[in-house]
């Protein structure tokens, strides 16, 4: 518990603090002006600081009212603020203000012609990250998309920028650059381990990690990719934020093609379109199989824009309850399938397929007879597959319908003696709601 401190200790503190950081920068003390950019360190003087402005609630006021602290207070006032939610576990609010007085203090840094502030900015730039990753775990607590990171990884960008060019700021690029792998490299690992999740068909999980791989490496995501929608198609705002790439490897990141010669870095529109596309797509790749066992479609045309065609008659199928579409489909593309890992995720679909053919047959029956559409006889299923030219009798046909009442893809229950399934009538059919089968 922090002890007390009086209105005058207060203002002292934060005088001092303001002293000691408008000298640091008078005399170029880049050393000084570090240890106070330095929130989330556990420094004694900060802590103090913190205690102090929590007593005195004015400290904007104070700021404004001296010529050698006003210049400075665009970026002083959301930092002071930034301290004070931080030391309060408030993250969120510490990330936004920090984020201010980090675009503040860049523009400033912009205004000095030599780089003796590059270890605050150093600070600047961990901070921003570790801020920005602490955020996004608080507001996935509540439920809510975690994006700060992204956030962060533009204003990275936007110091990269800044220190990219000749002259003795570009030294510090190279340190930058290592942030921006944090926080990029992260989609990697998410692509990886979603992957993995796949294979141990631990649908949740690789749902999670996957489409955080998705959310991160585009950046104009259209709401996570409602397998509804297309994403933008507005380059230049695409453009903005770009997805590491490094030349080597698989690594899903922005695509930057960084020189050993640090400073000098060239942008290509059409390569980092091309390659975030091929980015896209393997992650869809995966990603496709994962949605479709817990209920979510995709539109053909996102198939189509991705070249993922081989999931196509996947998709017709589960749309129609066409069991012959869907063997046909995993036969025509039984080696792709292997090759990638999915074929047996994809086998399993089948269960909803059924499901899909058992409600077009109730939708039939309620349109000519609603007073018996809940009674379905296994004879017509039997000419149903019939049609769809799969040979199965009507034994089979009951197993089936056993398996779907048991795996809840059917309310309802099955009469032995007469041959008919009597189907729940409210919700017989209920929905998945992001759940794989039977979980």
């Amino acid at each position: 518990m922090a002890s007390y401190v009086s209105m005058g200790e207060a203002h002292r503190r934060i005088t001092d603090y303001l002293n000691r950081f408008s000298d640091a920068v008078s005399y170029q003390d880049g050393s000084s002006l570090k240890r106070l950019l330095s929130i989330s360190s556990d420094s004694p003087s900060l802590l103090s600081l913190s205690d102090a402005l929590n007593v005195f609630q004015d400290a904007s006021r104070l700021i404004k009212q001296f010529d050698k602290y006003s210049q400075f207070g665009e970026i002083l006032v959301p930092l002071f603020r930034s301290l004070q939610n931080y030391r309060l576990g408030h993250l969120v609010e510490s990330y936004q203000s920090f984020e201010k007085s980090a675009n503040a203090f860049l523009q400033e840094f912009r205004n000095w012609e030599s780089a003796w502030a590059l270890d605050a900015l150093y600070v600047v730039a961990y901070e921003i990250r570790v801020l920005a990753e602490r955020a996004d775990r608080e507001l996935a607590s509540m439920g809510k998309i975690p994006e700060k990171l992204k956030g962060a990884g533009s204003f990275l960008m936007k110091v990269f920028g800044v220190l990219a060019g000749k002259g003795p700021k570009r030294v510090g690029a190279l340190y930058v650059t290592c942030q921006l792998f944090k926080i990029y490299f992260k989609v990697t690992y998410m692509y990886y381990t979603g992957r993995l999740e796949v294979f141990n068909e631990n649908f949740p999980a690789a749902d999670h990690k996957l489409s955080y791989a998705l959310t991160y490496c585009n950046p104009h995501r259209e709401a996570n990719i409602r397998f509804g929608s297309e994403f933008r198609k507005d380059i230049n705002a695409l453009f903005q934020i770009p997805c590491v790439h490094t030349r080597k490897g698989n690594g899903i990141g922005f695509d930057f093609i960084i020189y050993i010669n640090i400073g000098s870095y060239a942008l290509s529109r059409n390569s980092f379109l091309k390659d975030l596309k091929v980015y896209l797509r393997m992650i869809l790749k995966y990603l496709i199989p994962v949605k479709l066992s817990i209920g979510i479609l995709p539109m053909i045309s996102l198939l189509e824009k991705y070249n993922l065609v081989e999931y196509s008659n996947v998709v017709q199928a589960m749309r129609r309850g066409d069991l012959r579409l869907l063997r046909q489909a995993l036969q025509e593309h039984e080696d792709q399938f292997l090759r990638s890992g999915v074929y047996l995720v994809l086998e399993k679909l089948e269960l909803q397929v059924y499901q899909r053919l058992i409600k077009k047959i109730y939708i039939i029956q309620k349109q000519k007879d609603p007073s018996k559409a809940h009674q379905i006889k296994l004879e017509v299923i039997v000419k149903a597959l019939k049609w769809l030219e799969m040979d199965m009798d009507v034994d089979e046909v009951e197993c089936i319908m056993s398996i779907l009442i048991y795996k809840n893809l059917m309310k309802g229950y099955f009469a032995h003696k007469s041959k008919v399934v009597v189907l729940s009538k409210q919700d017989p059919f209920p929905k998945l709601n992001g759940k794989p089968v039977n979980s």
